[in-house]
């Protein structure tokens, strides 16, 4: 075993919300610099969240963390210096001025890779659209076309209190996010 074969995880720092188009131009100019035998593995976690917009559910991928690439390689040579001089990457987690770039521990690694995996099967997590106090329309069931006000938000249950004037009255209902959209 060589010590091009010696491959650690590192976490560059990038531009946040810049991840994905980062990570494919890093991969790209160490494969047009024929250094993609060093390089194994790079990962942007994200996860995959439903939001609901309009009454529909939509899925979308979330940057986990948000200006961080996994990368797996062995920052030997001018790698590391590549790395750094592309646009938008701030340099590597952990490095101190000047010095080498600090390699995740192994527990850090299968912790991270592990809520990777976890992360991307995890579908139902409903980021919450409403909050307290906020003017909504009851869009599904018997009191449809009522307008209300949240006055709590459950969301274990992934439901809202509202209270909608009924007949002159306050009356208080339970209901979904799908039940409700925002006036």
């Amino acid at each position: 075993m060589t010590d091009t074969d010696i491959k650690k995880w590192y976490v560059v720092r990038a531009v946040s919300g810049q991840e994905n188009k980062i990570r494919a131009y890093m991969e790209s100019e160490i494969n047009r610099l024929g250094f993609s035998n060093l390089v194994e593995e790079m990962l942007v976690p994200t996860q995959k969240v439903v939001q609901i917009r309009k009454g529909k559910k939509i899925n979308k991928e979330k940057v986990y963390f948000p200006g961080y690439i996994m990368i797996k390689a062995n920052l030997s040579g001018e790698i590391p210096h590549i790395i750094r001089s592309l646009p938008n990457v701030i340099g590597f987690l952990g490095e101190t001025k000047g010095g080498d770039p600090i390699p995740m521990r192994t527990a850090e690694v299968n912790r991270m890779l592990g809520k990777v995996d976890e992360l991307s099967t995890e579908t139902e997590n409903i980021s919450i659209p409403f909050v307290m106090g906020e003017n909504i329309k009851v869009i599904d069931g018997p009191f449809n076309g009522f307008n209300g006000t949240v006055e709590n938000v459950n969301e274990d249950k992934r439901k809202l209190e509202v209270m909608v004037k009924i007949f002159g009255r306050k009356t208080p209902l339970e209901l979904s996010y799908m039940q409700v959209e925002k006036i």
